[in-house]
């Protein structure tokens, strides 16, 4: 018997929803509200009954999925007629840390071990702990899955999640390579795998997560052997606004600097202020810095180089610790719809791996199309898969609500 699902991704001050029908995987309406805590908090609804938005004060997390439910059951022709016919919750909770290998039913205990790793996701844990109560509370009995970003990578081998710092460090603080973006590496490599005509467990490949947030992932047999994010998403690539890898001591060079009192201010300038922002000047978004470049910006090309280059490097890098590589993976928002920087990554990769690109399928291949962009003669497959990590909660929490078991790692 299908049943509806809500997925719920809970930011600070928003929540961002879908809701599905299962097991088919359609989507019957989806949404966004946010500025929670604010005077000028918003909703936007889209069903088949077309769009509603507006604009209302919206005190906390409670109240914004009350505005989700409403929209959900106000509209022309309204997704859901009454709250029961939603028959379980699936929530993206981003840090797992070593404990979940997989998407889990929510129990006190649950709760218990995401509040523990408050201190390792301090921005988004919390957040996703209060969606949790908030839908427990307007939902009461209705099951509460969670869904973690860092599960796919519980399968990194202790060479690759190790750092080399005093063990005990790891023993005492668990400080290791977690990774994220999990949810969408498993997502699409399990797509790609299928688009090739292969099994998930005998397909090999390097998956590009590229947005305002990047990461990639080797992919052996199906599961996460290295990633680049580490104990913390700073780690790995340049992003819109995160430095990626840097040499460590550069923190101990800056501190005290006149710039730079307090440990908190090289966080902040690290995570928020680097990236391609802080190369180019100009901005996070990819798109300006492209447009930026083309006019002859020479601090925006060189943004735009430096993150082909890093990504091109872990290609490298992934391909070597594979027993082969099958295809290479690019989602997110920049993966998904800038063909150019597609075409700029892979450039140079055909001399050593074998990497060749057919430039009129890499072009067409945007805003949500699908499929290999690789020539002919290229010895590897290069795929665009645009992500959907809430299918992919949606499917976990269909399985979990039903009873079935559930495991990331396989």
């Amino acid at each position: 018997m299908p049943d509806k699902v809500l997925v719920l991704n809970c930011g600070s001050s928003s929540i961002k929803y879908q809701l599905y029908l299962m097991p088919e995987g359609a989507v019957l309406a989806k949404g966004l509200v946010e500025k929670i805590g604010e005077a000028c908090a918003a909703y936007k609804h889209t069903d088949d009954g077309g769009e509603q938005a507006g604009k209302q004060p919206i005190a906390d997390h409670r109240e914004g999925l009350a505005v989700a439910v409403k929209c959900l059951t106000g509209s022309k022709k309204p997704a859901i007629k009454a709250m029961n016919e939603i028959k379980a919750v699936g929530h993206r909770v981003v840090h797992g840390g070593e404990k979940f290998t997989g998407s889990v039913l929510v129990t006190p205990e649950v709760e218990k071990t995401i509040e523990e790793y408050y201190d390792l996701a301090p921005l988004h844990n919390p957040p996703n702990m209060t969606g949790i109560r908030a839908a427990q509370q307007m939902l009461p009995g209705v099951p509460q899955i969670a869904c973690f970003d860092t599960s796919f990578h519980t399968t990194l081998p202790e060479v690759a999640y190790v750092y080399a710092l005093p063990y005990e460090i790891y023993e005492k603080y668990r400080v290791r390579r977690y990774g994220f973006h999990g949810t969408s590496h498993r997502y699409v490599a399990r797509r790609a795998a299928e688009l090739l005509g292969k099994h998930k467990y005998d397909f090999n490949a390097v998956t590009c997560h590229l947005g305002n947030g990047c990461s990639m992932a080797a992919v052996a047999a199906g599961r996460s052997v290295d990633t680049t994010m580490g104990l913390t998403p700073l780690e790995g690539l340049v992003m819109g606004t995160r430095s990626g890898d840097i040499d460590p001591a550069i923190i101990f060079y800056l501190a005290g600097k006149p710039e730079y009192k307090s440990v908190k201010d090289i966080d902040t300038m690290m995570n928020k202020k680097s990236g391609l922002l802080g190369v180019s000047g100009v901005s996070n978004d990819m798109r300006a810095v492209r447009q930026a470049a083309a006019e002859g910006n020479k601090r925006a090309g060189l943004a735009l180089d430096i993150f082909c280059y890093r990504i091109r490097k872990y290609i490298g890098a992934y391909a070597a610790v594979l027993p082969r590589l099958d295809a290479v993976i690019f989602t997110g928002g920049i993966g998904e719809n800038a063909a150019p920087v597609r075409a700029k990554i892979i450039e140079g990769l055909g001399a050593n791996l074998g990497i060749t690109l057919d430039a009129a399928k890499n072009d067409a291949a945007v805003f949500g199309k699908e499929g290999d962009v690789a020539a002919a003669d290229s010895r590897v497959h290069v795929m665009v898969v645009p992500t959907n990590e809430e299918k992919a909660i949606a499917v976990d929490t269909y399985a979990l609500s039903r009873n079935k078991s559930v495991s990331q790692r396989m």
